[in-house]
């Protein structure tokens, strides 16, 4: 073989010993870094990553967004953009808290009441901190050239700056606020939850018929009916046509008679069951909701612990599992079950954390007010202008109607536009003591809200954490220097794409826009394209309980990242879930080798001479189509576009065609430069490789121009 076919491509491709040392060299050179790369470029282009848990590990999820952004980043450093793709994690202030709070349990048998708010929070930040490196190292495996000068945490001091001022401007804007309203609480874990950090678990139990004077009433929670003192039907159900809205009624109930009202409102759908139901508007968002329209009393009759209270009468400090047979066997005796359905099957809403039922509470608690008017001073968001009258329901629609957050995927547009029409304001405190403490102190009958603690003696600071999503929500502004105006924030906000699950639309993407548009008068970032899930090769979820969980580190010891990225990409459309099958895996590592082998081949031809037209053409034509999909984010097409072109046609036919014809060289030598470039932000381990290998090769392939005609 010639001497200028360097001796590595004598033996098969080994991912596992080269790998480390690539990155390594990318790392080295600071091209990660949009400030020190090569060329004039102004152009931005910017992408935060969405920021993984710092005490969690790599899961497949995680490896397919950084696969997908990768790949964009990669490909605009490529054509020359000032490509920022900025690094960060998360606290996950809830689910680190739960775990310490575990292990402080089990090593010391103590609670965190026992050692105090000071010392829990030092440890919580310690596991933090040792769990930090081991995410950050697995998301590096990947390949993922994120700029590291950049890393940002959501409980960093830069950060913190952001959120305390944040939230004094929504305050002092009146848009956020204390007051009583309806909250998921879990009983276990003694805390408000959001809606994300609940599960639904599918039960069967019993649902029952209860005689409610006149009216038959259905239930599956019979426990909760002690403060039930009202009626609701349907103002155009012709079976309730006699009885008048406000209209009392005598009953015999639970613990005795009560005094009922009927109330008309069309909550109640008169094709489900008998068409009536009694409301328990504090343990119900839809009863509450029906409640405040009406102006109607709300009784609470469990306590934070899951126990009935005083109003149960001979229940009360019960909790409500062990109550409900109790209480069913006294409405047997009066009289008052009409029948009793043994098989009804329904989802109850369980604490991800801890395992709980949760609990609807009425509680007094912090909340952003959705539908509260403010002017905003400065809006780049079409349709809304400076200093008009507005409200955060009417900048997060206008910024995706108007087309200034480009949401192409109609399905997903769609839910967006139904969850802000039915957006309640946001619960965003929570009784933990890991994370951003809300900045407000109270001294007798004062209140301060501020950045900083007050000045003087005797100010208390409110015991309560910010949700993390507020914190998160500030992400692409908080990650470039915000609210200082920085350099960053002005030259790559908004960013130009964000590509996150399904599952966090509404969580987070729509709280981004919330955010970004509030603080900034801009949208957080120019495109959102929704991807889905990353399921088991049956199309089930991955979990514990079935054990047919995926490693993406032992899939990237095996068979190497770059065929684990091209593994989750080729088949994958965004938005469609993505059914995961090593055996395809398998498969891109023989095609790494056959890139391999190719360039083995390919170096040992003379590469002087002309390269041939119609090679030429036929290859920048494909060249030409793989950019227009990669543009246009058909990721998986571009992906498996290059899969075929370089297995079917250059591997297939053009080599062979071009054994023992010389004048074949500079062509072969072309289609393989080029295929690299092009294959580079998919396989980028493999083809740094085979670049930097090739003699005569100075610069790093991940500053490459893009193959143009």
């Amino acid at each position: 073989m010639p001497e200028k076919v360097p001796e590595k491509f004598n033996t098969p491709y080994q991912p596992q010993n080269t790998e480390a040392s690539i990155y390594k060299k990318w790392e080295d050179s600071g091209f990660f870094n949009p400030d020190n790369l090569p060329g004039d470029r102004t152009e931005p282009f910017t992408i935060v990553l969405p920021p993984p848990n710092v005490t969690g590990t790599l899961h497949l999820g995680h490896a397919y967004e950084d696969t997908l952004q990768d790949i964009v980043t990669r490909f605009q450093r490529m054509r020359g953009k000032k490509a920022l793709w900025i690094p960060g994690t998360d606290s996950a202030a809830i689910a680190t808290q739960a775990r310490v709070e575990k292990n402080l349990q089990k090593d010391e048998g103590k609670t965190r009441h026992d050692i105090g708010r000071e010392e829990l929070v030092k440890r919580v930040k310690e596991f933090a901190k040792q769990s930090e490196s081991t995410i950050l190292n697995q998301v590096r495996r990947m390949g993922a050239s994120l700029d590291w000068s950049r890393y940002a945490y959501t409980l960093d001091e830069k950060r913190d700056r952001a959120v305390f001022t944040a939230f004094v401007r929504m305050y002092e804007a009146g848009l956020i606020y204390r007051g009583h309203r309806i909250v998921n609480w879990d009983p276990k874990g003694q805390t408000t939850i959001s809606d994300d950090e609940m599960v639904y678990q599918e039960e069967k139990s019993k649902f029952y018929y209860l005689q409610y004077g006149p009216f038959v009433i259905g239930t599956a929670r019979p426990e909760t009916k002690f403060g039930d003192k009202y009626v609701v039907v349907h103002p155009d159900d012709a079976r309730y046509a006699h009885f008048e809205h406000g209209q009392k009624i005598e009953l015999e109930w639970i613990n005795g008679p009560i005094t009922a009202t009927v109330i008309k409102d069309t909550a109640s759908d008169p094709e489900i069951g008998t068409g009536a139901m009694t409301i328990t508007p504090w343990h119900s968002v839809i009863d509450f909701e029906i409640a405040e329209r009406h102006g109607l009393e709300k009784q609470q009759v469990i306590d934070k612990y899951g126990k009935l209270l005083p109003i149960a009468g001979e229940f009360a400090g019960i909790k409500i599992a062990e109550a409900r047979e109790k209480i069913v066997e006294r409405l047997k005796e009066k009289g008052l079950v009409v029948k009793i359905d043994e098989e009804y099957v329904h989802n109850i809403a369980i604490s991800e954390r801890t395992g709980a039922v949760v609990e609807p509470q009425i509680m007094e608690q912090w909340f952003i007010g959705v539908d509260r008017p403010f002017t905003i001073p400065h809006s780049e968001i079409p349709g809304i202008e400076n200093g008009s009258e507005t409200t955060l329901k009417k900048l997060m629609r206008a910024s995706v109607e108007s087309g200034a957050v480009d949401m192409p995927q109609e399905g997903f547009r769609n839910t967006y536009f139904h969850w802000i029409d039915n957006l309640h304001d946001w619960c965003i405190s929570r009784q933990i003591w890991f994370g951003h403490r809300i900045p407000v102190w109270y001294r007798g009958d004062e209140t301060y809200c501020g950045v900083e603690a007050p000045a003087g003696d005797g100010w208390e600071q409110d015991p309560d954490v910010l949700d993390t999503w507020f914190s998160s929500a500030l992400w692409t502004f908080s990650t470039l220097g915000w609210p200082e105006a920085t350099a960053d924030l002005k030259n790559f906000h908004p960013t130009s794409f964000m590509s996150p699950a399904y599952e966090i639309l509404q969580l987070w993407v729509s709280r981004m826009i919330l955010m970004s548009t509030f603080h900034l008068g801009q949208v957080p970032f120019k495109k959102v394209m929704i991807h889905g899930l990353v399921r088991a090769k049956d199309g089930r979820k991955f979990s514990k309980s079935l054990n047919n969980g995926v490693d993406p580190l032992d899939m990237i010891e095996k068979y190497g990242a770059d065929a684990l990225r091209m593994g989750l990409i080729i088949g994958a459309a965004i938005g469609s879930d993505i059914r995961f099958d090593e055996q395809k895996i398998k498969a891109y590592k023989l095609f790494a080798n056959k890139i391999w082998n190719i360039t083995r081949f390919t170096l040992s031809q003379d590469n002087t001479g002309e390269v041939k037209q119609e090679l030429k053409d036929e290859f920048d034509a494909m060249a030409a189509d793989v950019t227009k999909d990669i543009e246009e984010y058909r990721i998986y097409m571009a992906a498996e576009k290059l899969y075929h072109y370089v297995w079917d046609r250059f591997a297939a036919q053009i080599l062979e065609e071009s054994k023992g014809k010389p004048e074949y060289g500079a062509s072969l030598y072309y289609i393989l430069e080029n295929s690299l470039k092009l294959l580079h932000p998919f396989m980028p381990f493999l083809t740094e490789e085979i670049w930097t290998s090739i003699p005569g090769h100075t610069s790093l392939l991940m500053v490459e121009a893009w193959p143009t005609k």
